[in-house]
């Protein structure tokens, strides 16, 4: 496991707000040469620190523009048939194990209320599906 320090921790912060921000700006930001900058993006990449650039886009352009995370308890050992089943739903953006009270949390999306209404109608009727809880996303806060 690589060692971050704080250069690297602010470093991860600014391309977390803007990944296209060029080397020379992210070197003036960080009182640093610009070679430091490119270095430590190569280490980061090469160590598997930073995995991939992604694009955000505004929410007005996003088709699926309500987003929801859905806690669901599953009966007995079930998990593995209720990701399975959740895999086929096409409103299901993201499916994740977890521990306490919930045993998956579902990441879903809907371009209307009612589309949405019907999603989480279809979903608690999947076979294995105990009991749900699920709250709407309503916006979102870089970290």
């Amino acid at each position: 496991m690589i060692s971050l320090d704080d250069v690297d921790r602010q470093l991860i912060a600014l391309l977390r707000d803007n990944a296209r921000t060029s080397v020379v700006t992210l070197a003036k930001q960080l009182r640093v040469a610009r070679a430091t900058v490119q270095n430590r993006i190569a280490r980061l990449e090469q160590n598997g620190v930073i995995v991939g650039y992604t694009v955000r886009l505004k929410p007005s352009a996003e088709k699926h523009r309500i987003r929801a995370l859905m806690s669901i308890a599953v009966e007995g050992n079930r998990a593995a048939d209720v990701v399975k089943a959740l895999r086929g739903y096409p409103n299901v953006a993201a499916i994740h194990s977890t521990n306490g009270r919930w045993d998956l949390i579902a990441e879903l999306q809907a371009d209307s209320l009612e589309n949405f209404d019907r999603v989480l109608a279809s979903i608690r009727l999947v076979d294995g599906i105990a009991n749900t809880e699920t709250s709407i996303l309503l916006s979102t806060h870089k970290a």
